[in-house]
């Protein structure tokens, strides 16, 4: 009786794959799934060459390129091409720095052919002529014979001049220093056309200027380093290509040998970085200022500088000995399931050597990812400067039109003008009151989306078409022979005609919770001030759950474009058949799957390490060896640093054909053991190591 509730009690997670004599892999005789969403993408992307057109229509990449002055007028364009850098007629009305660059400060602007190289007053120079002729050149318009007290009333030229040197094609106060006075122009006080003033005043004016001053010069000469070693960067990157194109070919002919050698190679580095750092450490006890702590150090423009304090050498020490020790206890405890897992990836490269061409797919998912990063860039950058000039009245004193919007062709002449006779009706920011304008940030954020779903959808294209082509081996029964002619090219063929509306669910899917945590992200960012505990909680609770979730979606969506691309069923099908399919082997997913994602991780580490310590060495001039070839450079970590990410960027497109080969052969793998016995009739089409680890064998005829 209990046999026979549980024969009729229906599986937890759906019915295993039966025996189907006539299945050899993905299926030929196939429709069009997940239609609906298909023509919905085929729309919104329809949508987005609208935007793109609309934005290009009305952006102006000017008004991020340009200063503008105070009549909206572009400095350096048109009729005042002559004229590139913009003068602030009182540097003083300005909070800061940020101010001037949102052109958003409270005084009258002018583009100007230089920067003031003079301080005077427009008193002072009104009384010499060679001086009045220098000092009308930064006025608005000519004042004619106007007497002093009219020309400053009318705001015509600025009251007074200050010595000032352009930067980002505006002119800043020279400030410089005598001993602990700040002075302008060499001298310690100005007079403003009221009083005399010292030079101290003006810094409220240029507040978080000499950070930006400094940030400027460490850029600079960061593009300057990358002027001198960009080749010899290329060359690093060119040698993680080979690298991984030779780890790749080993791992086909010696995956076991590779695996370990890539697991004792990864720990020597991480060994040899232990011990370097720690002879470094010890090296610096008795230096002069080394003892000191990073805190005291606070930042520093050159970096170079922390390699000089002990307590930057011993959190290299810490870092590196916990990462030693968390690989070391995952390879004892994983140690009886390595083996299994290097069955997998000798079965991954003997796939991956039928599909050659597999290796240069992450090329072309490269190129498309380009095409839509480069698409989103112009298009935002055109939406964000697609508003137009809106002017604002701006007063010295208070105003009960301050800040209202004007036109100033009729300023003078309306009555905001009688009611604040000192105000001005100056450009404030870009923005626009038609319909186009109120809606521009629905616009952009239709923009963020549609790059979120086109990038995951490039993405998903990428998984489905390997995991179509590296399925058509596994279930191949004679290989090469029962495998098509161009798995790759009839695997992208399949994708496309077929499961475009796969394709687009999933990444749909995968888009929407993106963007709910770009707004996550947004929302924290509006409440850094806040004091309240409980909505920082919350908001880093709901930031943890969406984060998870995405890794969750991305998972599945991975499975189920292998289920999509084998069975040609519709995307939320064949999500609920790779989930059953993985909670029936759950202990296997987490162990085998997981430890080949390991050893790959190892395999990219291994690449990073060993161009690294290579472009370490070679830039850092720490052997004699390469000293004649080295460039010389202000900091040596800018290439070392562009090295290590292009090498982890290349490293990882070349295993991520490994890693999606590996996932495809793992459900095929699981499919095998649940459609198969080992009987004559149904035989496993696994490889007989794989057999003899799992204790399995095919039984002879």
């Amino acid at each position: 009786m209990e046999m026979d509730m549980d024969m009729d009690e229906k599986p937890k997670y759906g019915e295993p794959k039966k025996f189907d004599p006539d299945f050899k892999g993905p299926i030929q005789n196939r429709g069009c799934t997940d239609i609906i969403c298909c023509i919905l993408f085929i729309v919104a992307i329809v949508g987005y060459l609208a935007v793109g057109i609309l934005a290009w229509t009305h952006g102006d990449t000017r008004k991020v390129i340009y200063p503008t002055d105070s009549m909206g007028q572009f400095c350096g364009q048109g009729k005042l091409q002559k004229q590139p850098l913009l003068f602030y007629f009182n540097m003083m009305k300005c909070a800061s720095p940020m101010v001037l660059l949102e052109f958003q400060c409270p005084t009258p602007q002018v583009c100007v052919e230089a920067c003031p190289n003079r301080t005077m007053t427009l008193l002072t120079a009104f009384a010499k002529k060679t001086d009045w002729e220098y000092y009308k050149s930064y006025c608005r318009e000519d004042p004619g014979v106007k007497p002093v007290p009219q020309i400053l009333q009318e705001k015509l030229c600025p009251a007074y001049l200050i010595s000032s040197k352009p930067f980002l094609q505006r002119c800043f106060p020279s400030l410089g220093k005598k001993g602990e006075v700040i002075t302008v122009g060499d001298q310690e006080t100005f007079n403003d056309g009221d009083k005399i003033r010292d030079a101290k005043d003006l810094v409220a004016g240029m507040k978080n200027a000499t950070i930006v001053m400094e940030g400027r010069q460490v850029a600079m000469k960061i593009f300057e380093d990358y002027t001198k070693s960009w080749y010899w960067i290329l060359i690093c990157l060119l040698i993680a290509v080979v690298l991984s194109l030779i780890f790749i070919v080993l791992l086909r002919y010696l995956a076991g040998i590779m695996v370990w050698v890539m697991i004792i190679m990864v720990i020597a580095v991480v060994a040899y970085g232990i011990g370097h750092c720690s002879v470094k450490y010890v090296s610096l006890k008795d230096t002069p200022g080394a003892n000191i702590t990073l805190q005291q150090l606070g930042f520093q423009p050159d970096f170079s500088v922390y390699l000089h304090i002990r307590q930057t050498w011993l959190a290299f020490i810490i870092i590196l000995a916990i990462l030693e020790f968390i690989i070391i206890i995952l390879l004892i405890f994983l140690r009886n399931r390595i083996r299994i897992a290097v069955e997998l990836m000798k079965e991954a490269s003997r796939a991956v050597g039928f599909v050659m061409s597999s290796l240069f797919y992450p090329i072309f998912t490269f190129l498309l990812l380009t095409i839509v990063i480069t698409y989103w860039a112009v298009t935002a950058v055109f939406l964000s400067t697609s508003s137009e000039p809106v002017y604002k009245v701006f007063n010295e004193t208070v105003c009960e039109h301050s800040r209202e919007t004007c036109i100033p062709e009729n300023f003078s002449l309306s009555d905001m003008k009688k009611d604040c006779p000192r105000s001005e009706c100056l450009f404030a920011f870009y923005g626009g009151e038609t319909p186009y304008h109120k809606y521009l940030i629905f616009l952009q954020f239709y923009n963020v989306f549609l790059f979120f779903w086109c990038a995951n959808f490039v993405t998903a294209l990428g998984q489905m078409t390997l995991a179509g082509a590296f399925a058509s081996y596994y279930w191949a029964r004679s290989k090469p022979n029962d495998m098509p002619a161009f798995p790759l090219f009839a695997s992208l063929g399949r994708s496309l005609r077929y499961h475009t509306g796969s394709l687009a669910f999933g990444s749909l899917i995968l888009a929407i919770v993106q963007i709910i945590r770009v707004l996550l992200e947004y929302i924290d960012h509006k409440l850094k001030g806040a004091e309240n505990k409980f909505a920082k909680f919350l908001m880093c609770c709901l930031k943890c759950c969406f984060w998870c979730l995405e890794k969750f979606i991305k998972f599945m969506n991975r499975n189920a474009y292998i289920m999509v691309a084998i069975y040609g069923k519709n995307f939320c099908r064949s999500a609920c058949d790779a989930f059953f399919l993985l909670m029936r082997n759950v202990i296997r997913v987490v162990v085998l799957d997981k430890v080949t994602d390991f050893i790959l991780f190892l395999g990219k580490l291994l690449i990073v390490g060993l161009v690294g310590i290579f472009a370490f060495f070679f830039f850092s001039g720490h052997t004699d060896a390469f000293k004649g070839a080295r460039p010389s450079l202000h900091y040596y970590w800018v290439p070392i640093l562009t090295v290590l990410v292009g090498s982890y960027l290349i490293a990882h497109g070349f295993f991520s054909v490994y890693a999606m080969c590996v996932d495809t052969l793992f459900l095929c793998f699981l499919e095998d053991l649940e459609r198969n016995d080992g009987s004559p009739a149904r035989p496993y089409l696994m490889s007989e190591k794989l057999l003899n680890v799992l204790k399995k064998k095919n039984q002879a005829n």
